[in-house]
């Protein structure tokens, strides 16, 4: 959690509730008196950044504050967010504001992570101008007001407590996008983070008539034959370390191409992976053209956290991940010293 930082500072992260509660406030007292938001998801957005940058966006233009909404380039999602309500709202990166008067970033670590819009972000916070809302820990409070919470399962808690900070009653748009970033950052209320306050937070955003089961089925079942038989060679190919207790796959360029298959699209292999029964800790390392995207998961013991941080990424202690140069043989490798030597 993090407060408010005097101009071009850099804020202290506190460790009490109050100080959150002070950092929400001065969060509404900027967007308030805004007359325009710009707001922004890191790149390659998953179901948390999206659902949470959307739940603002319709709740400010629902409440007469204009507003527009981007991440950096790549500038698509992944086909399970597809339905997401507000994505033919969104506005092109090329077209991001250079000087907004108020820039809000969403379930973003570090400046790193917004791609073209980072310089724009770093001008906004140079002049006071840049709030900063997520939950990981590995944040880097690179905000004028930082309303970081890593005891909150989800950006899209912090979302909401700013809503209700601002006065914004929910609508249906900003609940189903909501529900989105929590059901997809608890693993369908499955993981640690899933607590009597995340159920507490569904039932209200339930209550909005959510069409829950065509969004689960969307969210995390259905996938085209082509992703099926690209999971069918990942599978295949999967590596157990049975010393480490580390399970990994990868997926090459030559993967993408042969079965014409997107990158977004494979964001829930690491969830197969991490069935292993016998694995600890699991990786899925894809080839890309910014690098070796590597995710990373763990089931108990481990802090994937702390070693994706160690190769320039972030996320929490159960679930991870970066980019780095150099092959996936080497990558992996890395990893598998990072583990050897206890992270």
């Amino acid at each position: 959690m993090s407060n408010s930082q005097p101009e071009g500072g850099r804020a202290s992260s506190p460790d009490v509730d109050g100080d959150m509660s002070r950092a929400i406030a001065e969060a509404a007292r900027l967007i308030t008196g805004a007359g325009k938001l710009a707001l922004a998801c890191h790149v390659s957005p998953d179901g948390d950044a999206l659902g949470s940058m959307l739940a603002l966006h319709h709740l400010a233009l629902a409440n007469g504050k204009p507003s527009l909404a981007s991440w950096p380039e790549p500038f698509v999602v992944a086909p399970h967010y597809q339905f997401l309500p507000g994505l033919d709202l969104v506005t092109k990166p090329a077209d991001f504001p250079p000087d907004p008067e108020v820039m809000v970033t969403f379930d973003c670590g570090s400046v790193g992570r917004l791609g073209e819009l980072g310089p724009i972000a770093e001008r906004s916070r140079w002049v006071g101008r840049l709030v900063v809302l997520d939950h990981h820990a590995s944040n880097e409070c690179y905000g004028s007001v930082n309303c970081v919470d890593p005891a909150a399962a989800a950006t899209a808690v912090v979302v909401r407590r700013l809503a209700t900070e601002l006065g914004w009653p929910l609508n249906r748009e900003a609940a189903m996008c909501l529900y989105t970033g929590l059901v997809t950052d608890t693993g369908r209320f499955q993981y640690h983070n899933t607590t009597p306050a995340v159920f507490a937070l569904a039932e209200e955003l339930s209550t909005f008539d959510l069409p829950i089961c065509d969004m689960s089925r969307q969210l995390f079942e259905e996938h085209r034959f082509a992703y099926l038989k690209l999971v069918a060679v990942c599978l295949e190919r999967a590596e157990l370390d049975v010393d480490l207790r580390f399970v990994a796959t990868w997926v090459t360029d030559e993967d993408f191409q042969r079965f014409d298959v997107s990158i977004e699209e494979t964001e829930g292999l690491i969830d197969l992976v991490r069935r292993a029964a016998e694995a600890e800790v699991s990786c899925v390392l894809k080839e890309s053209p910014e690098g070796i995207r590597v995710s990373l998961r763990a089931v108990e013991e481990t802090d994937v956290g702390a070693i994706a941080t160690r190769f320039g990424g972030g996320g929490h202690r159960f679930a991870a991940g970066f980019t780095s140069a150099g092959t996936v043989a080497e990558v992996l490798a890395q990893i598998r010293g990072a583990l050897a030597t206890g992270g």
